[in-house]
């Protein structure tokens, strides 16, 4: 037993020291070990450390086995990194594989931007590699409508069912429109296509017309999908729009019309009651001047312009003119 205490001291710190190496190894053993037969090697220092930064080991180097397996090399930084990203590292570890084994090209960062681009979605990176495998069938389905109408310029409705077989475009995957803008698109395409057709026998006749030129117009730029065919499933006729359209039109023009016509019966009535007035007008007028005719004849006596013979002789013309219209209205009856 020394007595010298300093020498107890190094001892003490000595033990300490093989206590913590003792325990360090005993907690990650199985871990390194596990990597290690994996030809995945990771360092004690390197296990620490990721427990002290709050990475779990386990993940890390079963990811890092994962991709060692398949011939890829990912370094313990690259893993981590991604991990303290919120990424879904196990899934990003096997669509790199997945992309691996299928000649597909796809680095470590792409496959981390797709992971966090469609993280929170109903997508994820995984299904992303896949489609770019095997390419994926959409229907096109708009606003719950099993399919896409359009009217030719007959005006005949023709209803459209139409698949679309998309191919995931990884390189431009991250950022761009998805599926969503992929149908609206070809719904686009096919209503414009129809309506362009001079009648519905063209659509009828060639429905591949309506793919090809669909496909032209380079629907899938700004995508992440690469467009490899459009299918038309089945062709329907709709609706007569033009005849609909001309019967409204006519209905429109016929309300016109009587609105117009009772303008029209509106003004006649208030011209008639118009001349009516004017018409009682100038029979108070004509009373009124008559009114003044025994005036003037009195005044006529009185200033001697008119003596009581002439008065006699206008009153037997008068009482002529009264016979001759009585007996003429006898004749007439």
């Amino acid at each position: 037993m020394p007595s010298n205490p300093l020498l107890i001291i190094v001892y003490v710190v000595l033990a300490i020291i093989v206590f913590v190496v003792v325990g360090v190894v005993l907690n990650f053993f199985n871990t390194w070990l596990k990597a290690l037969l994996a030809k995945a090697h990771v360092g004690f220092p390197t296990l620490v450390a990721m427990r002290l930064r709050g990475v779990p080991t386990n993940l890390i180097v079963d990811a890092r086995i994962t991709a060692s397996k398949a011939g890829i090399e990912l370094s313990t930084n690259e893993l981590e990194s991604h991990y303290l990203a919120e990424g879904n590292l196990l899934p990003t570890v096997r669509a790199l594989v997945a992309a691996s084994k299928a000649n597909i090209l796809l680095n470590w960062d792409q496959a981390c931007a797709i992971d966090l681009a469609t993280k929170g979605t109903s997508k994820s990176v995984i299904e992303a590699v896949q489609t770019s495998i095997n390419p994926k069938v959409i229907d096109c389905v708009i606003e719950g409508r099993e399919t896409i109408d359009g009217v030719a310029k007959d005006g005949i409705q023709v209803k459209v069912r139409a698949k679309v077989t998309v191919r995931s475009n990884l390189e431009h995957y991250v950022g761009s429109a998805q599926e969503e803008t992929v149908i609206a698109r070809v719904g686009e395409g096919i209503v414009s296509t129809i309506g362009s057709s001079e009648n519905y026998k063209v659509v009828l006749e060639n429905p591949n017309a309506i793919t090809e030129k669909v496909l032209d117009r380079g629907l899938d730029v700004g995508t992440a999908f690469e467009i490899l065919s459009i299918d038309i499933a089945d062709v329907d006729l709709g609706e007569n729009r033009g005849a609909k359209l001309q019967t409204s039109q006519a209905e429109a023009n016929k309300v016109v019309a009587q609105a117009q016509a009772e303008i029209r019966r509106a003004a006649a009535v208030a011209l008639e009651q118009e001349m009516k007035a004017k018409v009682q007008e100038m029979q108070a007028k004509l009373v009124e001047a008559e009114a003044e005719v025994p005036m003037a004849m009195a005044e006529a006596f009185r200033s001697g312009n008119l003596g009581i013979m002439d008065y006699y002789r206008m009153r037997n013309i008068q009482a002529d003119t009264d016979m001759r219209e009585s007996i003429s209205d006898s004749d007439n009856k």
